[in-house]
């Protein structure tokens, strides 16, 4: 799942944001997953609203979840609610390194609830989130 102004990956803020569009990005996720027999399903929203729709209607039929949830991870209580509500195992993840950029992005609303935090990575985040979900629904 992916938050506002992830649609725009590869053109805004390379240096934070690594080079590859979200649709490469998905494509990379898609062949790791095939590799251990895991079936993705993906959804990028800027509003808040449609998010928080998608993981209620999705949860019954989801596992677990990755969650960029770009600016919203600092502010979002209705996706914490949706998240917490859907009872499944997510991990947070974000392309740049958050803790070494403005204040405000140091603070999620959603890490405590999450399985685990990934950062800094640029495309590699959603790579590492992956296998990290995919070990945690499997222990």
């Amino acid at each position: 799942m992916n938050g506002p102004k992830l649609d725009l990956l590869g053109q805004r803020n390379p240096a934070h944001y690594g080079q590859r569009t979200l649709p490469e990005i998905e494509g990379l996720l898609t062949e790791r997953a095939r590799s251990q027999d895991v079936r993705l399903a993906f959804f990028q929203a800027d509003d808040e609203g449609r998010l928080v729709h998608w993981i209620a209607n999705e949860a019954p039929s989801v596992d677990g979840w990755l969650v960029n949830a770009g600016r919203l991870t600092h502010t979002s209580h209705a996706l914490r609610d949706a998240l917490g509500s859907a009872g499944k195992p997510f991990v947070e993840l974000h392309l740049s390194n958050v803790y070494s950029r403005e204040t405000f992005r140091r603070t999620s609303v959603l890490a405590d609830l999450a399985v685990g935090v990934i950062a800094g990575f640029k495309e590699n985040s959603y790579l590492l989130a992956l296998d990290a979900l995919i070990a945690h629904l499997a222990s």
